[in-house]
């Protein structure tokens, strides 16, 4: 054989290992994860609605981090949308129901908190262009400027002023139960303080406690009712009155979720522990007009990435790799 024919041989096979290699997402990194939000005319009205049988579930992996080292989880997440609003269902496994989040517990004589955290999920999009998080995702935004003193509350936040993300944390214990997802935003994170900023408005949770820190301050007010998970929240609260009576074994919420208003209220959340696992459903308007929020154009796709937390706080999560929203 002529050493031509050889050489144009060579050449074809490598093309189409080349090829091969590619579609598999072996050379130059695996395929982003496009997460395609179906258009639908109605919004649907829980977890159940059919009309999420009209989107594609896709299973986002999960890679565990600090104390869950080693550790995968999976979330199957689905999308639509509406000429108003975008949904996001997520469904995952967990064994326990976590919503402690150090919930006051009396033993006849004294209050103490009761060991436990939380289950989350959160959501990072970009508002604007945030360099290399297209391609290393939350790991990008989770450090501390070189020197910097805070290290503990200064990791989380942008390498510039101009670069901008919508952090969108769904909390089992301290958002949920108000019927919420909290709304926050990163910003440029600074040698004195982090990057992470709560939206325009009012929410968050409110620690209940008295001045000395030894026991809970407020109950459950007359007529009120407690919210999901017998979860006190900061609304349906009075002041404990003096002489009240507590038995061994009554708890009382230490973390009480406050009543979200403004852009801090935009993401409203609906949940169901059940079967070892849980079901999460958020939503938001597309456009909030609001400088601390991503807003979402139905003619563009979005780059995002996800953290999981089970029973646990700080940097203790499993973290998916970055992923493509995008509006069919």
């Amino acid at each position: 054989m002529h050493r031509q024919s050889l050489k144009r041989i060579y050449w074809m096979v490598l093309l189409m290992l080349l090829a091969v290699l590619l579609m598999n997402g072996t050379v130059f990194g695996a395929s982003k994860q496009v997460l395609e939000a179906a258009k639908v005319k109605a919004a649907p009205a829980g977890l159940e609605d059919a009309i999420w049988n009209e989107a594609t579930a896709i299973q986002v992996p999960f890679e565990g981090k600090e104390s869950f080292a080693g550790q995968k989880a999976v979330v199957a997440t689905k999308a639509v949308y509406t000429d108003e609003a975008v949904y996001f269902l997520f469904k995952w496994k967990d064994p326990t129901l976590s919503v402690v989040k150090e919930a006051w517990q009396f033993d006849g004589e004294k209050w103490s908190h009761q060991k436990g955290n939380e289950d989350r999920i959160s959501l990072l999009f970009e508002i604007n262009r945030i360099n290399n998080f297209a391609t290393k995702g939350c790991a990008i935004v989770c450090h501390v400027p070189q020197g910097a003193p805070n290290a503990k509350d200064g990791k989380f936040g942008t390498t510039t002023a101009a670069e901008k993300g919508d952090l969108w944390h769904w909390k089992a214990a301290r958002s949920d139960p108000a019927g919420v997802a909290d709304d926050t935003w990163l910003t440029q994170i600074s040698d004195k303080e982090g990057g992470r900023k709560s939206d325009a408005g009012k929410g968050g949770d409110q620690k209940n406690m008295t001045e000395d820190k030894s026991a809970p301050k407020y109950m459950l007010a007359p007529g009120k009712s407690l919210a999901k998970n017998d979860i006190l929240l900061a609304a349906h609260s009075v002041e404990i009155p003096a002489g009240t009576v507590f038995k061994a074994g009554d708890m009382l919420t230490y973390r009480m979720p406050k009543t979200a208003e403004g852009s801090r209220g935009d993401i409203k959340a609906e949940s169901r522990y059940a079967g070892g696992g849980w079901t999460v459903m958020l939503h938001r308007s597309l456009d909030t007009d609001n400088e601390d929020d991503v807003a979402f154009n139905t003619r563009r796709k979005y780059n995002f990435a996800m953290a999981l937390f089970d029973d646990s706080g700080d940097e203790n999560s499993y973290d998916s790799e970055v992923l493509t929203l995008e509006f069919k």
